[in-house]
């Protein structure tokens, strides 16, 4: 059968067409074209954006989640069924044993990001940057803690295992401190002003850092406990030193043993209840796919949501002591520093700091008359 003449007249249309279009683009070289199909591309997505002031993250999937769930009871801390899965898509499961692995939504997410974000973000941000103003205001006002007069021979007080479980401790909670308030603070605070580039690899490289780290800092936690932990069990003569402020106000010596109150409230309140807290929320977070012998342990959405909120709380509270300690160690009290870093005191600054300390090794030294100072070499840890 024979094409129309109406057929063949629109074909000789197109074919002059293509042949005008061809003509047209034939001067223009192809990185041209590709940059104008872009700024198209571009354009139309810009039109079709919400404005960033009025967006609101999944409200539209959240409002389908409540109609659709409006009477099913919330589940619990340790239901499998915290999150939804809306969508037969299973060719998206991530490998792993999370028990939510292929929910696509939901309904807490956005209540954890605002909260986060928002109310946490700044009371934290708040409590350390006025905690070390107030320190600092401290010194200014009261000045640091009574000095020895420096003499008499050199005594050890700590030996080089426990300046390096103490070092090793301290170097990675600073590497956690610093690569954490990057993960939290940096989209506000560094990137506005290092730009979306350098701040790519600062927040990956504070990530990985964070979370290789992290078991590391618990391994050193452990080890500075059970290095420490018989130095630090409480006596009665502690509450003299906690009543009195351990002096600091009015610049006297109140008698201490090896470690005084203060030291022990850090080593209970901070190195063990704020590193268990840290240690096992941070465990939760970074290894969200543990299996346990073939079942799954539950770790819900809903559940490291919670471990978050903690870890936060815990981080701020643990930099806001640590800041504390630090002051304490250095400037608040002079030559406290000298003892952790060469690991010796001289015999005025150890009976002025900490008196029961030293009258015991003298007195129970073998050869040292009670009453006299210490020979060289004398043990370091005071009889339990």
């Amino acid at each position: 059968m024979m094409p129309s003449h109406h057929f063949r007249q629109r074909l000789w249309l197109q074919r002059q067409h293509m042949q005008q279009m061809q003509h047209t683009l034939a001067p223009m070289p192809l990185l041209s074209i590709l940059l104008m199909l872009l700024a198209l591309a571009l354009g139309s997505i810009a039109q079709a954006a919400v404005p960033h002031e009025s967006a609101k993250p999944a409200y539209a999937e959240e409002q389908t989640i409540l109609q659709s769930e409006k009477d099913v009871p919330e589940p619990g801390f340790g239901s499998a069924k915290s999150g939804r899965n809306h969508f037969d898509r299973h060719f998206i499961i991530p490998p792993g044993y999370m028990p939510e692995q292929d929910v696509i939504l939901q309904r807490g997410g956005n209540t954890w990001r605002h909260l986060r974000n928002g109310p946490m973000a700044a009371i934290a941000g708040t409590i350390l940057l006025v905690v070390p103003l107030l320190i600092f205001g401290f010194y200014r006002a009261v000045g640091p803690a009574a000095e020895s007069r420096g003499g008499g021979r050199e005594i050890q007080r700590f030996t080089s295992w426990d300046r390096t479980v103490h070092w090793a401790t301290a170097i990675t909670f600073i590497i956690l401190g610093v690569s954490g308030l990057i993960v939290m603070f940096g989209k506000k605070v560094i990137l506005p002003w290092l730009g979306h580039s350098a701040y790519y690899w600062v927040a990956l490289i504070s990530k990985y850092l964070h979370n290789f780290v992290g078991p590391l800092f618990i391994v050193c936690s452990l080890l500075m406990f059970f290095t420490f932990l018989s130095r630090n069990v409480f006596r009665r003569w502690d509450w003299q030193w906690i009543k009195r402020g351990g002096g600091l106000i009015r610049h006297e010596h109140i008698p201490a043993g090896f470690f005084n109150a203060g030291e022990k409230i850090w080593f209970w309140g901070g190195v063990t209840l704020l590193g268990l807290l840290m240690s096992i929320t941070g465990l939760m977070l970074n290894f969200p796919y543990f299996k346990n012998i073939g079942e799954n342990i539950g770790l819900t959405r809903y559940l490291l949501q919670v471990a978050d909120y903690l870890h936060i709380i815990g981080a701020t509270l643990y930099i806001a002591a640590a800041m504390g300690h630090i002051y304490i160690g250095t400037w608040g009290t002079p030559g406290a520093y000298h003892a952790m870093r060469h690991g010796t005191v001289n015999e005025e600054w150890a009976q002025a700091h900490h008196e029961l300390w030293y009258n015991e090794l003298r007195d129970g030294h073998a050869g040292a008359p009670p009453h006299q100072p210490l020979p060289p070499g004398a043990p370091t840890h005071p009889r339990i």
